[in-house]
């Protein structure tokens, strides 16, 4: 287990100032990421996280191309170094217990980059957030901010800067304003500007809903398979399983499905879960001497993105721009590779004295027809009918395409003529 390297002083007067360049509201892979990397380029930063962190938080497995951001951030080397289960593969199962072969990813990449990690998001987060501190970040937690100030002399629609409730160690509580010329949101789900602003639309055709917990003693393949991602649909492709190997012997398995199969009146979490496990005779074998460590949780409805990127001096960064689906593994590495393109575009905003919205939302177009590859992808995963087996079968020249979205390499424009084969698949809007 990685241990902080940080430990902040939350006295009022020594880590927070009245004025900054740049503000981060959340402290998450993308808040990280942000501050990290205009830090380094020597803007003043600040990151009020609400929660203390080390925190729990599902999202565990990476996709291999979170290497190049983590290569860029510095972090490949303390990765290597930490006990996180390497991952190789993804495998699929279909109907409950047909298995596929594993997708390889260094069959598709020689690079290192083809083996990425299952993480543990408390120390993974706190890595990543011990990174910014030590480029020049500062951190401060259990710090809430309330509101987004707005207006200066000349445009009264301009962010200028938050208003914090600091909580210390010992309870005392103050409230601050401060200011910076840039605002970031990255305040994960809980989409801080985008609920406030009324910028949030839900995704018709994903209305989903999941269960998870974690389990001691689930049996793993061994060797090259041990650190593999399972992703299991249950018979009738009604719902599917992730099965996430973590370090300590804890494997993370959550189920998900249409908001009304997953919370139907008079059901439980545990209801729920052990409802569709009984559909899924692959995740039984493997949960068989298994023993849950910790409570159900769950989520609901969390697809959704917003109809703007940026204002004037401010910008929505990772999950506080929007969010597709679980099935991928993509929210850690669009939060990481979002994280770039709002740090590229702030520093230039600062470097040129424009922190206008066109300035500060530039990469907005790009970064999100990567996302919409990821969603089409996601989409057809849910579509009844729809085979990529059968699909690779009469279009075989798309294998490349189809494993360079599985491993996040999204962000190519050759894999228009793959979706155009596809023709449109879309999932019943019921889910």
């Amino acid at each position: 287990m990685i241990k902080s390297s940080y430990t902040p002083d939350n006295s009022f007067s020594t880590l927070v100032d009245d004025q900054y360049d740049v503000i981060l509201i959340g402290g998450g892979p993308a808040g990280a990421t942000v501050s990290a990397l205009l830090a380094e380029q020597g803007h003043s930063v600040a990151v009020f996280e609400r929660s203390t962190i080390p925190r729990f938080h599902v999202g565990e497995s990476l996709i291999p191309e979170t290497y190049w951001p983590l290569e860029r951030l510095g972090l490949i080397d303390k990765l290597k170094a930490s006990a996180f289960p390497k991952k190789f593969s993804v495998q699929f199962v279909s109907d409950g217990w047909k298995e596929s072969a594993p997708f390889y990813f260094d069959m598709h990449n020689s690079h290192e980059s083809s083996q990425t990690w299952q993480v543990d998001r408390a120390d993974f987060d706190n890595l990543m957030l011990d990174n910014a501190v030590e480029k020049g970040a500062t951190v401060r937690m259990n710090a809430h901010v309330l509101e987004v100030l707005f207006g200066d002399e000349n445009n009264s629609d301009r962010a200028t800067g938050v208003k914090v409730k600091l909580t210390d160690s010992n309870g005392n509580i103050e409230t601050r304003e401060v200011h910076a010329k840039v605002i970031v949101d990255a305040s994960g789900t809980s989409a801080f500007l985008m609920n406030r602003m009324k910028l949030r639309q839900s995704d018709p055709y994903l209305r989903k809903g999941t269960v998870w917990s974690y389990f001691k003693g689930a049996r793993r393949d061994e060797g090259k398979d041990e650190g593999a991602t399972l992703i299991m649909q249950t018979a009738g492709k009604k719902s599917w399983f992730w099965y996430i190997p973590l370090q300590d012997d804890i494997v993370s398995v959550g189920c998900t499905g249409t908001m009304r199969a997953m919370f139907s009146k008079g059901s439980t979490p545990e209801t729920t879960f052990e409802r569709e496990l009984q559909r899924c005779p692959a995740l039984q074998e493997r949960l068989a001497n298994a023993e849950r460590c910790m409570d159900f949780l769950t989520t609901k409805d969390y697809s959704y993105s917003s109809t703007q990127a940026a204002g004037d001096g401010w910008v929505l960064c990772g999950d506080a721009f929007g969010f597709v689906d679980p099935v991928y593994s993509s929210g850690v590495y669009l939060a990481l590779k979002g994280g770039e393109f709002v740090a590229d575009a702030i520093h230039e905003a600062l470097t040129n004295n424009d922190t206008s919205a066109a300035r500060l939302g530039c990469w907005k177009d790009e970064y999100a027809a990567g996302v919409e590859n990821f969603r089409k992808l996601v989409y057809a995963f849910y579509t009844p009918g729809f085979s990529f087996g059968s699909f690779l079968k009469e279009h075989p020249q798309f294998k490349s395409n189809l494993v360079d979205i599985l491993i996040g390499a999204v962000f190519k424009p050759e894999h228009d003529a793959m979706f155009a084969a596809m023709g449109e698949v879309l999932p019943p809007k019921d889910g």
